[in-house]
This record gives C-alpha cells, sequence and structure tokens, in this order.
C-alpha cells in the first residue's frame, strides 16, 4: 500500500492549518484552523472490505510536571507515550482519499460527536478527551481528529504518524465509545496491508524551524 499526502510531505513539518495549536509570540500558543490533512491511498489488497485510520503521536511526555510550565523545559530525554489524534474506523472499500477539513475543519471546545460519522464510518475519541477532562471549559468527548498541540517548552519535534490500515472486515469487532488502544487491539488478525505518512510539529521557538 502507499500512503500520500498534498498537505505535507513525509518527513516534513505540518503546516498550522492542520494544527490544533499554533504559535503565539504573546501567549505561547493560541488556537489553530484544526483540519484534517488531505490524505490519499492506493494498492489495496484486492481481499479488502474496509479502512481504518489512526494518527498518534509517540513522542508525548511520560511525565506531565514541565509541561507548559514557565522557565522550564521538557527534557529531551524523558521517556515518551503514545498520544493518539484521530481513530477512524469502518471506511468503505470506494474510499481511498479523505479531503482537507472534510472530517474537522475547527477546534470544538467540549469535543465533537460521534461515533457515526461520513461515509457509513465511526470514530473513535482521541486523547485530547482525557487530557482536559480536569478543564470546565474544555472536557468532553472528542471524537474524530483532532490535530497537533505538543508542549510550548518540549526540547524535541513531535512526530504525527498517519496509517492507514486495509481490513478483512466490513466493521470491526467493536462497539461504543472507543480509542487507539482499543481499534489496534480490534485490528490484530485482520490487517491485510498498511501504509504510513509521519509528518512533525513543534510549538518551541527555540527548535521550530
Amino acid at each position: 500500500m502507499k500512503l500520500n499526502s498534498s498537505s505535507f510531505a513525509d518527513g516534513q513539518k505540518i503546516p498550522g492549518d492542520f494544527s490544533f495549536c499554533i504559535p503565539d509570540p504573546a501567549h505561547h500558543v493560541c488556537l489553530g484552523k484544526n483540519l484534517n490533512p488531505q490524505l490519499a491511498w492506493a494498492d489495496a489488497p484486492a481481499e479488502t472490505r474496509s479502512f481504518a485510520l489512526i494518527c498518534h503521536d509517540p513522542d508525548v511526555p511520560s511525565r506531565g510536571d514541565d509541561v507548559n510550565q514557565e522557565d522550564r523545559t521538557v527534557p529531551a530525554g524523558l521517556p515518551r507515550v503514545d498520544f493518539f489524534h484521530w481513530v477512524l474506523i469502518d471506511l468503505p472499500v470506494s474510499v481511498r482519499q479523505i479531503d482537507a477539513g472534510e472530517f474537522s475543519a475547527e477546534v470544538t471546545p467540549r469535543g465533537k460527536s460521534g461515533p457515526a460519522t461520513l461515509h457509513g464510518a465511526r470514530h473513535g475519541i482521541n486523547d485530547y478527551t482525557g487530557w482536559f477532562a480536569g478543564d470546565g471549559d474544555m472536557r468532553g468527548d472528542y471524537f474524530g481528529y483532532d490535530g497537533p498541540c505538543p508542549p510550548w517548552n518540549d526540547e524535541i519535534h513531535h512526530r504525527y504518524v498517519f496509517t492507514v490500515f486495509a481490513l478483512d472486515v466490513e466493521k470491526l469487532p467493536i462497539e461504543g465509545k472507543f480509542g487507539g488502544q482499543q481499534v489496534r487491539e480490534a485490528m490484530q488478525g485482520h490487517i491485510l496491508a498498511q501504509a504510513s505518512l509521519t509528518g512533525t510539529y513543534s510549538l518551541n521557538p527555540a527548535i521550530t524551524l
């Protein structure tokens, strides 16, 4: 399989239009347009019965002590964990492209609705659901895509890995409200092929080019 995007090149910076937050000299960050990027894939196996899509950031700090704290940095050597930005399943085989902004066109405080979405597919919740759980203005279930917003004091660029999976089932055996790890587990034994594309992003002016 092959996965491409007209929104950014593999290994290159994701433009701010596709991000949850963009740099702001006065306040460190402000909200971005939060468009989902354009994606297109090809060469799926003939036996494919549906597609699934996951976008995750493998570079999220495993501890939040220093995150977005003045006069402190998140050290590059800190162990990192996954943060899911987009979980989409049950895309029909007729869908081989997602347009920019088709599934997300803004930041939506308190989250987006789901799991039902376009093309008869289903969205999982992304990890902003847990991140904002204690925030009275933002807490809610964040279904679908929400873009990059790494700590503005992190010493490293974060990577955002978009992966499309060709599956041998029309509908994954998973119900209710689900997240990225649950989908990874549900896909086991059903993946015929997969393809990935990685973009990078930082809000730290000390390392942003």
